[in-house]
C-alpha cells in the first residue's frame, strides 16, 4: 500500500484543556490526517452498505452465511498469527474507560488484560477523549500515580495488565477534529492518537499496540481495519504484523462472518470476543419490525437462550479452528457492601464463567476489580497451568443459520415491571452520559451504552407491536423523569427526556442513540479555532 499524501490540515475545534497540547501535537494530527485521507472514503461507502443491508433485513430478507466466501470457510490450513507478547494468557480481562483512577485500578486488578474503552463505556466529551489518551500515555510512562483530595493514593504496582484499546466504532465521528470542515472518523482519532504516541513505547516495554474492534458488521469492515493497521505500521516504521486486534462479535450480521473476519485480520488477529449485550441489541434492532422477534424483559433473556448458545458455541469453534483466542462476555455485577447480596451476585458471576470455561472460552470479561478473583478461580479450575484451551476445537458444534436467529423459544411479551425498568435504566444512563460518565452503576450492575440501547429499542418494539400502549409509556416516562429529578436535582431532565422520545418513541427506530445525542449535547467547540 502506498502512503497517502496529506492534502489538508486537521483543525482542532475542541476547547483546549490541561495538557491537551501533549497529545494534539502537529505530528500526531498529521498522522491522523494521513489515515483519514486513505480511508475516510471507504468508511463512508461501508456505512452506506450497512444502511442498505438494514433495509433488506427489515423487509424480510433472511440472514445466511455468505455465498461469496465458502472457500474461506472450507480451507483447512489457514491460521491467525500466534499470540503476541502479553496476550498468550487472557483468562481474565477487565474493561472500563481510561479515567485516571480506573486506569490504575484496572492495571493493578490482577486481570491479565485491561481493555481501555473509548467506546461504549466512555461519554465522548472532548476532554474525556484527550484525557483518556493522556492517561494511557502516563500509565505506559509510569507517571500516573495520584492522590485524591480525600487523601486516597493510587499507585501502579509491579505486575500490570496488558493494555488493549477499544476505539469508537466506524459509525461515529469526532466533531472536534475536522478536515476541510468535515469531522474525522472517531475510530481513526482514537486509534491514531494511541498508536502514534504509544505503539513504539509499548513495543520497547515488551508488549505492543493491541486493540479491540467494536460494532463490525461484516468482513469488509474488518478488511478496512486491517488496511489501517498496515498503513499505520508503515508510516511509523513499525514491523508489519506487530498490531494485534480482537474483534467483538456484537452484531447479528457479523455472527454469520466470523471466519471471514478472522481471515481478513489473520496477520493482526488476536481472536474474537462474545460482545453479548451489544449482540442482543443488534438482534432486537435489526428485527424490531418483525412480530416474531419480540423478546421479553431484558433480564429474562439469559445466555442459556438457544439463539445465544448457538452464537457463543459457534464463536468458540470458529476461533479454535483457526488458532485464535475466544473471549467470553461481560460480568457486570458491582460488588455490594451487603454480604448476602454480594454472595448472590458472585454466585451468578461464577455460574456464568463456569459455563463459558466449560464451553471452551479461553478467558472472559469483568467490569469491576472485585470480580477478578472469582473469574480467575473458575478459569484456573479448567485451564490449570495452560494459558488457554485453543487446542479444544469443539468439532461437536454444528450451528446453522436458523439456529442463530431461533428466538421463538425465548420470545414473549414484556411485564409491567420490565417496561418500567427499561425506561428507568435508559433515562438514568442518558443523564450520566450527558454529564460525562459512560460506565454507570445502576441497580447493582455496571452499565454502558449497550444497556441503554437494548432498553430503548425494546420500548420501541413493544410499542410498535401493541404490547404496550404509547400512553402507558408516556405515563411511566413522566413518573421516571420526576423520580430522576428528585433523586438527582442536577439531572438534565429535559435533554434526557428528549433523547428518549427521539430514540424510543419516534416513528422510525434510530440505529444508535449516540450519534445524534453526541452532536446535540456533547459537541462544544472552541470560539478560537487552532
Amino acid at each position: 500500500m502506498s502512503t497517502t499524501a496529506l492534502t489538508s490540515t486537521v483543525q482542532v475545534l475542541g476547547a483546549p484543556g490541561d495538557r491537551h497540547d501533549e497529545i494534539l501535537i502537529p505530528a500526531a494530527l498529521e498522522f491522523i490526517g494521513r489515515l483519514d485521507a486513505a480511508f475516510a472514503g471507504r468508511r463512508f461507502e461501508l456505512l452506506a452498505e450497512r444502511r442498505r443491508r438494514a433495509e433488506r433485513l427489515a423487509s424480510g430478507t433472511p440472514l445466511d452465511f455468505s455465498r461469496a466466501t465458502p472457500a474461506v470457510r472450507a480451507a483447512p490450513d489457514w491460521r491467525v498469527a500466534p499470540p503476541a507478547p502479553g496476550l498468550v494468557d487472557r483468562r481474565v480481562e477487565i474493561t472500563g474507560p481510561p479515567e485516571r483512577r480506573m486506569t490504575v485500578n484496572a492495571l493493578n486488578s490482577g486481570a491479565q488484560v485491561w481493555m481501555a474503552d473509548f467506546e461504549d463505556a466512555m461519554s465522548p466529551t472532548w476532554d474525556n477523549i484527550v484525557r483518556g489518551q493522556l492517561n494511557l500515555l502516563d500509565a505506559i510512562e509510569r507517571r500516573i500515580d495520584c492522590t485524591t483530595p480525600e487523601g486516597k493514593a493510587y499507585r501502579l504496582g509491579d505486575d500490570l495488565a496488558t493494555i488493549m484499546v477499544r476505539p469508537r466504532g466506524w459509525h461515529l465521528t469526532e466533531k472536534h477534529l475536522v478536515i476541510d470542515g468535515r469531522p474525522v472518523p472517531a475510530s481513526l482519532v482514537d486509534f491514531g492518537l494511541y498508536f502514534f504516541h504509544c505503539a513504539q513505547r509499548q513495543i520497547d516495554a515488551g508488549s505492543g499496540p493491541y486493540f479491540y474492534l467494536p460494532k463490525l458488521e461484516n468482513h469488509y469492515e474488518a478488511r478496512l481495519w486491517n488496511d489501517v493497521f498496515v498503513l499505520a505500521q508503515e508510516l511509523l516504521g513499525i514491523p508489519r504484523g506487530t498490531v494485534r486486534a480482537t474483534v467483538l462479535i456484537e452484531t447479528i450480521t457479523a455472527a454469520f462472518e466470523m471466519e471471514e473476519i478472522l481471515h481478513e485480520l489473520r496477520e493482526h488477529s488476536a481472536g474474537l470476543n462474545a460482545g453479548r449485550w451489544d449482540y442482543l441489541f443488534s438482534l432486537i434492532k435489526n428485527f424490531a419490525h418483525r412480530p416474531d422477534f419480540v423478546l421479553p424483559d431484558r433480564a429474562k433473556v439469559t445466555m442459556t437462550a438457544p439463539f445465544l448458545r448457538a452464537y457463543t458455541e459457534l464463536l468458540v469453534r470458529t476461533c479454535h479452528k483457526r488458532g485464535a483466542h475466544a473471549i467470553g462476555g461481560m460480568a457486570a455485577q458491582v460488588p455490594s457492601r451487603d454480604a448476602q447480596a454480594n454472595e448472590a451476585a458472585l454466585a451468578k458471576v461464577r455460574l456464568d464463567k463456569e459455563r463459558e470455561a466449560e464451553d471452551g472460552f479461553d478467558g472472559s470479561w469483568v467490569a469491576h476489580p472485585g470480580l477478578v478473583p472469582v473469574c480467575n478461580d473458575v478459569f484456573d479450575g479448567v485451564l490449570g497451568e495452560r494459558p488457554h484451551q485453543i487446542e479444544r476445537t469443539r468439532d461437536d458444534v454444528h450451528v446453522t443459520a436458523a439456529d442463530l436467529v431461533a428466538v421463538r423459544r425465548t420470545a414473549g411479551p414484556p411485564t409491567p415491571e420490565g417496561i418500567r425498568a427499561n425506561i428507568a435504566v435508559a433515562l438514568r444512563y442518558f443523564d450520566a452520559w450527558l454529564r460525562g460518565s459512560g460506565a454507570v452503576a445502576l441497580y447493582g450492575l455496571m452499565e454502558d451504552a449497550a444497556t441503554a440501547e437494548i432498553a430503548r429499542c425494546q420500548i420501541w418494539q413493544w410499542i410498535r407491536h401493541g404490547l404496550v400502549e404509547r400512553d402507558t409509556v408516556v405515563e411511566l416516562l413522566d413518573d421516571e423523569i420526576a423520580a430522576l429529578g428528585a433523586e438527582y436535582p442536577w439531572a438534565r431532565v429535559d435533554e434526557v427526556r428528549a433523547i428518549f422520545e427521539r430514540t424510543a418513541m419516534a416513528r422510525d427506530l434510530p440505529a444508535f442513540f449516540t450519534p445524534d445525542a453526541y452532536a446535540r449535547n456533547l459537541v462544544h467547540r472552541s470560539a478560537v479555532q487552532s
